[in-house]
């Protein structure tokens, strides 16, 4: 089994920071690409932000420059880091990974979601 456990949401009003971190454990071999998505309330998922095994990242256009996505393969966790809060940025924030596990294969893992709320 491979979980993923998000924390760091919250409530901030708009201009304000916060930091998300997703943490994997399990019987992992290795782990590559990482991201966050997020769901408003009433619209799709949507991605924000991936980093790759290597390091390269890539963001949704509405997150750049405000939103710094990093990783800690050592402590097997990423990292969101969110500046410039608008009150759009609201939603659940979903850490997904893929995942090589010990016994070779390969899985997509979602966490449970973090609520993010952005007051105005």
């Amino acid at each position: 089994q491979v979980r993923l456990v998000e924390s760091g949401g919250g409530l901030v009003q708009a201009g304000g920071s916060l930091r998300l971190s997703c943490a994997a454990s399990g019987i992992i071999f290795s782990l590559n690409a990482m991201g966050w998505y997020r769901q408003a309330p009433g619209k799709q998922r949507e991605l924000v932000t991936v980093i790759t095994g290597g390091g390269s990242t890539n963001y949704a256009d509405s997150v750049k420059g405000r939103f710094t996505i990093s990783r800690d393969n050592a402590k097997n966790t990423v990292y969101l880091q969110m500046n410039s809060l608008k009150p759009e940025d609201t939603g659940v924030y979903y850490c997904n990974a893929r995942v090589i596990t010990m016994d070779y294969r390969d899985l997509e893992v979602w966490g449970q979601g973090t609520l993010v709320t952005v007051s105005s």
